[in-house]
Parts: C-alpha cells; structure tokens; sequence
C-alpha cells in the first residue's frame, strides 16, 4: 500500500458517522447490509448515509452490490488488511514487541453506579 492510499483509507474513516457505518458493516461480515439497514441501525437519513458510504467507497474501505431493489454495502477486508498491515509494517523494529503478552483493560463505563 502507497502512503497516500492509507492516507485516504484513514481520512475516510476519520468522521464518527463513516466510522460507526464501517464498524456496523465489520460485525455483519462479507454478506454486509442493505442501506435501508445500516440508516435504521445508526439511526441516520439515507441521504445522509449515501453521502458518507461514498466516501468509504471512494477510499476502497467498502464494496457495493446490487441484489434487487436494494444495494448491500460491505468491508472490503483486503483494503483492511492492507492498510493494517501499512500501519504495522516493520513494528517494533522487526523485534518482538510482545503485543501478545499486554494485557488488555476492558472499557471504562461512562455510567455511575449506584
């Protein structure tokens, strides 16, 4: 992947509503969902979600088919694996940087409990 590839991939996906869209689109895998679909689970105007799923076309983060009346829309998991292995190509200098050993905290909630 060129610099300037990552550089449109991570643009893309710098805006909360294109970056909420491609994570919706991540849980439901290959077969992706419907526009009519991703506007109803985020909660957002279908012009609003065309605006936004171009520009993730655009940056070749999403594919679209045509099955019917309706377009799906899905992750294009090459360009993702691409641009993550951009991001991480030679990580911690070629040495093991021990990523696998760290553990990971869970969420912090933002509710307080009683």
């Amino acid at each position: 992947m060129k610099t300037i590839d990552a550089i449109q991939s991570l643009a893309a996906l710098a805006q909360a509503t294109r970056l909420d869209i491609y994570r919706l689109l991540m849980q439901k895998g290959a077969d992706g969902l419907p526009a009519t679909d991703i506007a109803s689970k985020l909660g957002i105007p279908n012009a609003t979600l065309s605006f936004h799923v171009k520009g993730l076309t655009q940056a070749g983060l999403v594919s679209a088919r045509q099955d019917g009346r309706f377009i799906y829309y899905a992750v294009n998991y090459p360009a993702m694996n691409d641009l993550v292995g951009f991001l991480t190509e030679n990580c911690c200098g070629g040495k093991d940087c021990g990523v696998g050993s760290i553990p990971v905290k869970p969420p912090i909630s933002k509710r307080k409990t009683a």
